[in-house]
């Protein structure tokens, strides 16, 4: 495996390279359970490279079954707390400074079972608008059986 091509052909470097987020900031968007999504770095900011989100879930379990995407990989980083985490094959609890990583195809899903709040980095590659996916949720129980298919086909969740 070698280099991709160059992207950025310039001589001296970018002034405006890097991004700084205080850990202090508000997060993007809290789902129906009380989850707080923090959009770090998203598709559109990375050139479409990769999305970086962080996941605070409280103590009751939530979470998704078991699924698939076919077009993106996604990692787990575990900051605090204990996830469950599907690996395609059983449950495994990851904790604190544990990477999970799962290919394009991987079956996986999480689920905080541990009755304590539980916070993570969500990687995903390439990036992905998983912006849309995350708030589109709220909305399912208003769509019918094919608005629902439709939703999870466009953001490349496949269950199973």
């Amino acid at each position: 495996m070698t280099y991709p091509p160059p992207r950025y052909l310039g001589e001296s470097g970018l002034t405006h390279a890097a991004q700084h987020r205080p850990h202090t900031a508000e997060p993007d968007y809290v789902d129906q359970n009380g989850t707080r999504i923090h959009y770090l770095n998203t598709g559109p900011s990375t050139g479409g490279l990769f999305g970086v989100y962080r996941w605070e879930c409280g103590p009751g379990e939530a979470g998704p079954d078991p699924h698939f995407h076919r077009t993106i990989t996604e990692s787990f980083y575990i900051l605090s707390g204990v996830m469950s985490i599907y690996n395609g094959t059983e449950w495994i609890d990851a904790e604190p400074h544990d990477w999970v990583h799962v290919p394009i195809g991987g079956v996986h899903g999480f689920k905080n079972r541990s009755g304590a709040p539980v916070s993570m980095l969500l990687h995903f590659s390439p990036g992905a608008p998983r912006e849309g996916y995350f708030e589109g949720l709220a909305n399912l129980g208003e769509m019918n059986d094919d608005e629902r298919a439709a939703f999870f086909l466009e953001h490349d969740n496949h269950w199973v």
